[in-house]
This record gives C-alpha cells, structure tokens and sequence, in this order.
C-alpha cells in the first residue's frame, strides 16, 4: 500500500458518519481508497445506502490533516498494518462486514493455515475460572492453537499468560493505540507476548482506553477466531457482547458453566441456557465441536493428560470405548467385566467430564 492510499484509508476511518461497512462499500464502487476522494459528490450519491448526510465532512481539511499526522506516526515508529484486503489480514475476520478497514500490529504474528481461539471472561476471574482456564489451554497446547484475548485483567491475561507458558502463539486485542498499554500493570508482559505473538488494533496513537473501544475492540477478538470461550462472566458484562457478535458471525460460542448462586457463572450459565453457547466442561468438548483433528502423537498426548484425571474404571471404559467404538451399555459391562450398575454410574461421571457421550438406544462412545 502506498502512503497516499494508506492516508486515504485513514481519512475515511476518521469521518464520523462513515463506518468500516460504508467506507469498504465506497471503496469497492470507485475501486481504492484514493478514488473515493477523487470521485465526484454526484457519483458517490449513486451508490445505494449513501445518503449527504454519510458523506458530509469528506473533504473537510481537518481529516486529511488527522490521517496525514497519524501516518508520520506510522512511518516514523515502523508501525505495521494489514489492509482488509491483504492475505496477511486475519482470514476469519477478513468474513466480517464490520471488519475494521485497516489492523495495526506488533510482534510476531503468524496467522497461516493455524487453529486460532478466544478465550475471554470477567476482570474478576474466581480460582474456579481460573484452574478451568489453565487446564482447558494445556489439554489444547498439544494442538498448537493461537490464543486471543483482550488482554485485560482477570480472564484475559490469565489466558494470555498460560499459553506463553505452555509456548502457543497469544494475541491481545487492544483497544486504544500501539503507543501505550492499558492496564499499565500488564506491561510486564508485553516482550513475551511480542516474541511469541503479538498485538493488533484498529485505534490510533491518539486513542485512549476509552470504554466504547472496548465494545469495538470485542468484534475483532470475535471475529478472529474459529470459536469463542467465555470462562466466567457476570449476569452483565464485556465478554457476553463478544459472545453475542461472535454468534451474529455464525461462530462457535462455549461457555463454561458454574453454580447456579455464583455471580461469576450467571453469565455463562444465561448462555448455555438461552442455547447461545455450548457447554464446555473440558478441552474435548471444543475438540469434537470444531472437529478438529490430531495426529498419533497429539492424541497420544491428549491421552496422557486424561488419564491423570481419571480413576481405573474411567480408564478401563476409555480405553474400551476408543477400541471399539460405541457400544451399548451391557455390552461395556460384559466385556469390561464390571457390574452394570458400577458402568452406569462411571458413564455418569464420564460424561459430566465430557470424556463420553450417550447415544440413543443406550448407546456410548468416547467425544
């Protein structure tokens, strides 16, 4: 992208009434960024849905003044940016509507071909959210996945934190400009980010940590990934609009449940009931749902770290299970030489851990 097509991009950002909808839908009707300024007011008016009232400011000075500053900021600190149309653009976010027009980043991003999560929560994460948070990225390092969060207190940097430990990729969303970090606290972790990941945003150096930033700043977290985790939230809060954008994008939402009288599980609890979010007791349950796949070496893996959870006859019937493939009820008992009662109750438990899954016809077999 050339500077002047990069000014361009930033100008049509800085107009009031001309969103990132608006703004992609000009520029696919004049063919770049540069041609929007160049076209005439009579043309523009054409396109339909665009009315005086959008395009009113388009050659106001102060945008171009505005764009034409925050460039020398980019030049002059090597900032980096994708374009919405670039291959290098978050490819699942490239399917928003609402993508932002332009995504600037630092660090070592490597979005290619890679299985990529969100994993976010309340500011206030509880040990419960957070054991479910440490174990759920550990069950899934073995499939190298990229970890997004906003990088915020509680639920976000726990995430963030847990993949760096466990050597995944890990993307903080920000939602301000590249020349700060909010909170200040968590600027202790941004090198270890930065090398094994990085950050992106779509707000200017000028940008603060305002709240309607973070609104925005959720359908990017949203939107880049396959899926969206919400650990514990709140009856209200951050992470259920990301979990709400996420299912207007037609993604995947899971959410872990909790007790019924935690304030941090009414949240979670509210989506699974509203069936806006699948339930989520353990790594395998986002396995099976986004059908991802493992290698012998990564269900080996997978396996190892099971086992540590399970007692005997859990590992008995696993082991079973995954030999044979579904089977029915006495027929475990049979072959397992357990007594059917002793299997009903371990199945219970099996599924509840969401190990196993019944079938119709007294069916099971391994998720």
């Amino acid at each position: 992208m050339t500077t002047d097509e990069l000014i361009a991009v930033l100008r049509l950002q800085n107009i009031p009434n001309i969103g990132d909808v608006t703004a992609k839908k000009l520029i696919s009707h004049c063919g770049s960024p540069t041609a929007v300024f160049s076209d005439t007011l009579k043309n523009l008016l054409k396109i339909d849905g665009i009315g005086t009232l959008t395009i009113k400011g388009l050659h106001d000075a102060e945008h171009l003044e505005a764009a034409e500053k925050e460039v020398q900021y980019i030049l002059d600190h090597e900032i980096a940016y994708t374009y919405f149309t670039d291959n290098e653009y978050p490819r699942y976010l490239k399917h928003c509507i609402d993508s932002p027009l332009i995504l600037f980043k630092k660090g070592n991003i490597d979005l290619e071909e890679r299985k990529i999560i969100s994993i976010v929560g309340t500011r206030n994460i509880t040990s419960y959210g957070m054991a479910f948070c440490e174990q759920l990225i550990e069950d899934l390092a073995p499939l190298d996945p990229i970890i997004v969060s906003g990088f915020a207190y509680g639920v976000d940097i726990c995430a963030q934190k847990t993949a760096l430990k466990h050597g995944l990729q890990t993307i903080g969303c920000l939602a301000h400009g590249l020349n700060q970090m909010y909170p200040k606290v968590h600027a202790m972790y941004v090198y270890e980010v930065q090398k094994n990941g990085g950050f992106m945003t779509e707000f200017w150096s000028s940008s603060n940590p305002d709240r309607e930033n973070f609104l925005k700043r959720n359908r990017i977290i949203a939107g880049m990934s396959e899926a969206t985790v919400v650990v514990e939230s709140a009856e209200k809060g951050g992470s259920l609009v990301t979990a709400d954008i996420a299912n207007s994008y037609d993604r995947e939402v899971f959410a872990v449940p909790g007790r019924a009288q935690d304030k941090y599980s009414s949240g979670c609890n509210n989506l699974i009931k509203q069936q806006k979010a699948h339930m989520i007791t353990s790594a395998a349950d986002l396995i099976y749902l986004l059908d991802w796949e493992l290698d012998q070496k990564e269900t080996k893996v997978i396996q190892q770290q099971l086992f540590v959870e399970l007692d005997n006859i859990e590992k008995t019937i696993y082991t079973y299970l995954q030999k044979e493939g579904k089977q029915l009820l006495d027929t475990i008992a049979l072959d397992c030489q357990l007594p059917i009662f002793k299997v009903s109750s371990t199945l219970l438990n099996m599924e509840m851990k969401g190990i196993v899954r019944p079938l119709p016809g007294k069916l099971f077999e391994v998720v």
